[in-house]
């Protein structure tokens, strides 16, 4: 029951804002939520995703190091910043091979707004600024544990929030900042 309430309130922002749950748009009330790696993927798509990568994505296991200094050579016109360079480099560690012209895996901020918002108010995840090794003790927490993630995703999500979570609350719309974070 006590999940309820969290989840009703997240849900009438939603609502009253007209934001989608799912990507990031320039009237996208989570837009101050930086992108994920699913949507980074797609960014690069767009500008012409080059063989080199395409097929390292689709046929190889990389480390982090390796797929940031791949994607540093290979990121083209995308122009993306460390920050996103550092994101996409763990999302690729934790899902390559995949198909990148195919349906994506999901990353840390789909999972953040489609899975954590589901019993908190995003902020409460979002503002926290934790070490990995917290974030995966909460995920496997008896708690946490039986949302529907893999262990690999668990591991994904806290690689992202490690990167991009301790939004600093000033950053954070001042709807979602009504009635402070709660779980």
């Amino acid at each position: 029951m006590r999940n309820i309430i969290p989840f009703a309130a997240s849900l009438a922002v939603l609502l009253v804002l007209g934001a989608p749950l799912r990507g990031s748009t320039e009237d996208d009330v989570f837009a101050f939520i930086p992108d994920g790696g699913r949507t980074l993927v797609e960014r690069l798509r767009e500008h012409g995703l080059s063989d080199r990568l395409a097929s390292a994505v689709s046929a190889e296991r990389k480390g982090v190091e390796d797929w940031a200094a791949l994607l540093t050579a290979e990121a083209g016109e995308a122009e993306l910043d460390d920050w996103q360079l550092d994101t996409l480099a763990h999302y690729l560690a934790s899902n390559a091979p995949f198909d990148p012209a195919g349906e994506l895996p999901r990353d840390g901020r789909d999972m953040t707004l489609n899975l954590c918002q589901s019993c908190h108010i995003v902020t409460v995840v979002v503002t926290q600024d934790r070490t990995r090794e917290a974030w995966l003790g909460t995920m496997n927490s008896p708690s946490h544990v039986e949302i529907e993630t893999s262990p690999a995703e668990r591991e994904a999500l806290a690689d992202y929030l490690v990167i991009n979570g301790g939004i600093p609350i000033d950053l954070v719309p001042p709807a979602l900042r009504a009635g402070g974070a709660s779980y």
